[in-house]
């Protein structure tokens, strides 16, 4: 979307809409593929919502970089914990998917009632020369002059698109797969808290920018690479002796990947003009969008691939 005209009002209201969808489609689903819809619907929304809220934060100080990436943190937290917690508690998927139609709602009322307008007028960085304003913070117009502006951004694309690839290749295709029997939870519980955790991880790192910057990404990626190698080698040989040694492995997943997120657009909203910055920005946030997309791909076969081996035995247990 960030080749579209940037009507903020029509996006969100979009973005509301098709949550509130997905989740109605979802909860009455009496067919795989109204579910199936359902989640395509949920993703547009959370992918229109993204995209454009981030690129609204390009018009305030770029501390709200941190505060909305926080925000974002906070929502997989309170989504993942409020799924997990109201199903342990007997309450049907159905009935879950319409208590979840209150998020929507606080969506709307927090954007169009609580949030303050940014001012029009965005502020200018320190610059040498006329001519370095002119060039640099000058807006982008067409799509021609768009589109060659990419290769500027790169940098940033890349390893965020990487971390979520490896990152949502364990999600997608390796998580359902761990299983630890001598556990209290049954497996269906122990996939739940898994992302619970992984949750709290991204929260944890999404909030922690004016702590801690990192702008070396791709080491991230690197870090989150021998995760696939342990959760893979993990569903094939069960080996590791407890359970809580993967929810640790799994707290460090999200760590790196809210530590990716938050640090590739806080550097950003310190490297980019301002008037080029909500392009830019719209633009970068994809990218985790295209390796979770691939990894998604990727990890179905891979995943029954490994459904298709001989049942492990875990020999060692804690």
């Amino acid at each position: 979307m960030p080749f579209f005209p940037f009507w903020v009002h029509i996006r969100i209201g979009l973005a509301v809409a098709f949550s509130a969808a997905g989740f109605l489609l979802v909860g009455f689903a009496n067919a795989e593929w109204m579910a199936l819809l359902g989640v395509i619907i949920t993703s547009a929304s959370s992918g229109i919502g993204e995209t454009t809220f981030l690129a609204y934060s390009s018009n305030f100080n770029k501390n709200v970089v941190s505060t909305w990436s926080s925000g974002t943190g906070g929502a997989g937290v309170i989504g993942s914990l409020s799924y997990a917690t109201l199903r342990s508690l007997g309450v049907s998927p159905r009935d879950t998917m319409l208590i979840m139609l209150i998020f929507p709602f606080i969506e709307a009322l927090s954007f169009w009632i609580l949030l303050r307008r940014p001012a029009t007028v965005l502020p200018v960085t320190h610059v040498d020369s006329t001519e370095q304003l002119i060039v640099d913070d000058k807006p982008l117009e067409g799509f021609k002059e768009k589109f060659s502006y990419i290769k500027q951004l790169v940098k940033y694309m890349v390893p965020l698109a990487l971390v979520y690839f490896f990152e949502y290749f364990i999600n997608q295709g390796l998580f359902e797969l761990v299983f630890f029997e001598n556990s209290v939870l049954d497996q269906a519980s122990q996939y739940r808290w898994l992302n619970v955790d992984y949750q709290i991880g991204v929260f944890i790192s999404r909030s922690s920018v004016n702590i801690f910057q990192l702008d070396k990404i791709w080491l991230m990626s690197v870090f989150q690479f021998i995760n696939v190698a342990y959760f893979l080698t993990e569903v094939i040989y069960f080996y590791t002796p407890s359970i809580w040694i993967t929810f640790a492995i799994v707290l460090w997943e999200g760590l790196l990947g809210g530590g990716a997120y938050v640090n590739t657009f806080y550097r950003m909203s310190k490297e980019i003009p301002p008037g080029r910055r909500q392009f830019a920005m719209a633009m970068v946030v994809q990218s985790d969008s295209y390796g979770i997309a691939l990894a998604g791909f990727l990890s179905i076969p891979v995943h029954n691939a490994i459904c298709s081996l001989p049942a492990a035995v875990r020999s060692i247990t804690w």
